[in-house]
């Protein structure tokens, strides 16, 4: 019917003069865009298909293409803009819920961007990082609340199961089926390398990756997929995932697609069918319930192994955060809502939770007013874009970072946002093994390792420049923080005075 007609997103704009006709873009697109016309003898493009990867634009050799947003628009209307009348369109023709990948794009508030970093100056010298020690060495897991001596003097203290991070990174839960194989290699063998921890997601853990058990984190959700006693036992920490910030309140979705023979041994489940988690756990209805499921795994894994446990940024979070404290979890991940995932529902990824600068401001000053704070560590990700956003969280009381987007951007994901078709052309949302191999996962795993170095490297000039030698100094030091351009109740909730103060 002429009213499902919807112009293409995307033109492909191609120099005649400079196309020689190789077939690169044909070959390497995944969504069938290009094809070879033998009567025309030229390129063609099929621009409904686009999803705008730069995959053809950036292997063809002539420099022949470029990608450009469709400038053919609806009527204006500013209470009923173009995306929401398409979206309309294609519910009505057929009956679906919109799916999205990989972060909100909606146009909100990035309090990263409206806070900035106190400097040094005279009376309190900066530090010169590539002169002098600077730590950024972290520690997660339950503190002791007090110091005790023996009759000789020697220290006693209680002694907590923690990870060890010799950078204040680690990168977050994405599954094996959302991601390829390869992909998840990549974050392994960096992991191991930089002396941090990778998340397996809910999708279990692939037997070729127990090796890299030490630097694993080892995820329970609710749909329960890959879990059994081997797999607790092979990583470093076990995190509950009760929530994430792409999707509060729902649960996971892989699409069937994207469950191949292997991705089906390892979730446990039968191939080619759609693995959907439940909303809630069906053993948890309460936080002696959660406080039940903690002891459980610890008790199935000797009390060695931390225990985390992963909610989403949503309005109620610091009571959430308190209950979760006091249930026996030894680190708690906060998830903001512009955080990745493979698959959401569209209007759940663009208009549920809130931003973890606020969220984790209002955890750390609740853990604090109740004298709780070192029962647990936090950790924090949906979107910790760079160095200083990720010191701006730690100075807001953050112990770690979760990186999720950030790490598929260095092995080289383009934000295309269509990860639940199972075609990405870069190698790291799909289990195509045509598209798996374009990852090579020892490029991967150096690119992934550039980042984190880089980003330390940064994070200890911004701590020198203030004075500070080390991440515990910087932990909570708000101090160190000013916002700009906020009103006065979001600097309350975020517990730092205006620039100029």
């Amino acid at each position: 019917m002429m009213i499902d007609f919807l112009y293409p997103d995307y033109e492909i704009i191609r120099n005649e003069k400079r196309c020689i006709t190789c077939k690169v873009c044909a070959r390497q697109c995944a969504n069938e865009v290009h094809a070879y016309d033998e009567e025309l003898d030229c390129m063609v493009a099929d621009e409904k298909n686009c999803v705008n990867c730069q995959r053809c634009v950036s292997l063809c050799p002539t420099r022949a293409l470029k990608i450009v947003k469709t400038n053919n628009v609806f009527k204006e209307n500013a209470n009923w803009p173009q995306v929401l009348i398409t979206e309309a369109y294609r519910q009505a023709a057929t009956g679906g819920v919109l799916l999205s990948s990989m972060g909100n794009p909606q146009p909100y508030p990035v309090y990263w961007d409206k806070i900035l970093i106190n400097a040094s100056q005279v009376t309190n010298p900066s530090i010169d990082p590539l002169r002098e020690p600077m730590e950024t060495q972290t520690f997660l897991g339950k503190k002791p609340q007090t110091v005790k001596f023996d009759k000789e003097g020697n220290l006693l203290s209680e002694s907590y199961p923690h990870l060890k991070l010799e950078v204040p990174f680690m990168f977050s839960a994405m599954s094996y089926g959302s991601i390829s194989k390869n992909a998840h290699e990549s974050l392994a063998r960096a992991a191991t390398e930089l002396g941090t921890f990778y998340n397996t997601g809910e999708g279990g853990l692939h037997e070729d990756f127990y090796k890299y058990g030490e630097h694993t984190i080892v995820q329970v959700a609710s749909g329960r997929f890959g879990v059994h006693k081997k797999y607790l036992e092979a990583g470093a920490a076990i995190e509950i995932k009760m929530g994430q910030g792409a999707k509060p309140g729902i649960g996971g979705h892989l699409p069937g697609i994207k469950v191949g023979e292997d991705v089906s041994k390892t979730r446990m489940i039968p191939q080619g069918t759609d693995a959907i988690s439940p909303a809630p756990h069906h053993d948890i209805y309460s936080i002696e319930d959660l406080r039940q499921l903690i002891f459980s795994l610890k008790e199935a894994t000797h009390y060695e192994k931390p225990v985390i446990v992963k909610i989403a940024a949503v309005h109620n979070v610091a009571a959430i955060a308190s209950g979760i404290a006091r249930s026996g979890a030894d680190i708690i991940s906060i998830d903001g809502y512009r955080g990745g995932t493979g698959a959401a529902p569209t209007r759940i990824r663009d208009n549920v939770g809130i931003p973890i600068e606020l969220a984790l401001a209002a955890v750390d000053a609740r853990l604090r007013d109740e004298g709780i704070r070192n029962e647990v560590s936090i950790v924090v990700g949906g979107s910790i874009r760079s160095a200083s956003d990720a010191v701006k969280a730690i100075a807001l009381g953050a112990d770690a970072i979760y990186l999720g987007t950030a790490a598929l951007l260095a092995l080289g994901c383009h934000l295309c946002r269509s990860c639940h078709g199972a075609k990405c052309n870069w190698g790291i949302a799909t289990q195509r093994p045509d598209l798996v191999k374009r990852l090579n996962p020892e490029i991967g795993y150096e690119r992934l390792v550039n980042l984190i170095h880089a980003w330390d490297h940064e994070v200890k000039e911004m701590m020198g420049g203030m004075g500070i030698n080390s991440i515990e100094a910087l932990r909570g030091n708000r101090l160190m923080l000013r916002g700009i351009g906020l009103s006065e109740k979001e600097l309350e909730i975020l517990g730092i005075a205006h620039a100029g103060e």
